[in-house]
């Protein structure tokens, strides 16, 4: 029988314990280094969702996808190619995967050959406010950090749990493609891989609660359905509700009773933190509705000394502010406990689709809601000379002033190299630029950043 006295003598004990390899890395070597003992617990594979099923698979298989829409639009600048293009797509998937893998593979090797590293292999599970098990390890630490990360979202459609649907993870990993595909979702993931599906010659339909994109501003959103449409089925607020799968064939049956057919169903209707694997109704941590560990302007959660970080408290899903949150509680509280609070700049954002969509600060749909007197500059691409060499009739960029102080507080972009072409207003707002700051510069002539210059000449306040 084990008594409390010697669970107490097999707990190992841990300056920090950091659960999740991929926002955690901000923390675990670093702090390492300092002398810090560190406990790092993820059931892996290691990298997290961004490098193992997220960003990076995902954005080295849409550059193919890319160069494919690339070559089909060849002939508008009078360059003749093959009239069909075929794809190894066996072989880029072979390539990403290694590729991923490798990087993946390459981390626990870091682990092990550093002295103040420890790696637990498993799923961690809080037993108290401080005690977590892992398999048949119980360990504890002054501090712990938790960056745990998210999974798909399933949502509860009759039938649809008996069936092969795929997730973002499985689509990544496919070697043969159907030949239709059914998406439910219009966001970020949903976009993006039904993109990469259909440059590779799947005919794909989208089945939409509201609109694609929807937490962009209305002119974004009708300008993408507009040209997203042109290549994929949009299907808008019929949603499903029944899934078979029978005779190699999904069957979805919609709200008002239409039945539609297709080889494969992907499911890509956001993320769920995964804070219901980690036993915190065993502490004082606290949950909202969804599922997302509640933290302070510190990351602190309920419990002193705990932090949470990245997907798993909702704020912004995306890597980048993750890394962002992990490096500030490196600074200031394991290098530094200076009280500081996390203290976010602007968060940018991208969908890599085609046209790709990229933005940072507010739309003027939020500058609305909060009753911010603002103006835009409007321009077009093909009103600049790259603009017209590229042939780029739909795309464009949206500046947002405020009429007050004349800072930047917003810029959105639709159209070729926008995830680029966002950073140069990125550094704009977190140097509190004013209008006359993007109008005083000289840009390259002829390079499409002139279209930012020209959307603010365009801008006049009220």
């Amino acid at each position: 029988m084990i008594t409390n006295d010697s669970i107490i003598e097999m707990t190992q004990k841990f300056d920090m314990i950091i659960i999740g390899s991929g926002g955690g890395s901000k923390l675990t070597r670093p702090a390492a280094n300092l002398g810090y003992r560190v406990a790092i617990v993820d059931h892996g594979p290691l990298g997290g969702t961004c490098l193992n099923r997220g960003c990076i698979p995902s954005k080295m298989l849409i550059h193919s996808a890319d160069i494919i829409a690339d070559i089909k639009k060849a002939k508008q600048f009078f360059v003749h190619v093959e009239d069909t293009v075929s794809v190894d797509v066996e072989g880029l998937v072979n390539y990403v995967s290694h590729e991923v893998d490798s990087e993946s593979n390459s981390i626990k090797p870091l682990y092990e050959k550093h002295e103040h590293i420890t790696y637990f292999s498993g799923t961690a599970v809080f037993k108290s406010n401080y005690e977590i098990q892992v398999g048949d390890e119980l360990i504890t630490a002054d501090k712990i950090f938790i960056a745990a990360g998210g999974r798909p979202y399933i949502p509860e459609i009759k039938g649809l749990m008996d069936t092969p649907y795929w997730t973002s993870t499985e689509a990544l990993r496919v070697k043969t493609l159907p030949q239709s595909l059914l998406i439910i979702g219009g966001g970020y993931i949903a976009a993006e891989l039904g993109y990469y599906f259909q440059a590779l010659g799947v005919e794909v339909t989208f089945l939409v609660r509201s609109r694609m994109i929807k937490h962009e501003d209305d002119d974004i959103i009708l300008n993408f359905e507009e040209q997203f449409s042109k290549h994929h089925r949009l299907i808008f607020g019929n949603l499903p509700v029944h899934v078979k799968y029978l005779d190699d064939a999904f069957h979805v049956t919609l709200a008002n009773g239409d039945i539609l057919q297709s080889d494969q169903l992907l499911v890509a209707t956001g993320i769920q933190p995964n804070s219901d694997c980690l036993g915190v109704q065993n502490t004082d941590i606290v949950c909202d509705d969804k599922g997302f560990i509640q933290v302070d302007d510190y990351l602190e959660t309920a419990v002193k000394n705990v932090y949470a970080f990245g997907d798993i408290i909702g704020r912004y899903q995306f890597r980048h502010s993750a890394n962002f949150e992990g490096q500030y509680l490196f600074d200031h509280v394991v290098k530094e406990d200076d009280g500081l609070p996390i203290k976010y700049p602007p968060v940018p954002y991208a969908i890599f689709t085609n046209p790709q969509v990229a933005g940072v600060g507010l739309t003027e749909r939020d500058c609305i809601a909060q009753n911010r007197d603002y103006y835009c500059g409007v321009n077009w691409y093909k009103d600049s000379a790259m603009g017209m060499a590229l042939q780029s009739d739909k795309d464009f960029v949206k500046l947002i002033f405020d009429t007050k102080t004349h800072c930047l507080l917003g810029a959105h972009i639709i159209g070729k190299e926008a995830a680029t072409m966002i950073h140069m207003c990125i550094m704009a707002m977190n140097l509190h630029a004013k209008h006359e700051d993007l109008l005083n510069m000289i840009y390259i002539h002829p390079a499409l950043p002139e279209v930012i210059r020209n959307a603010a000449r365009n801008a006049k306040p009220n």
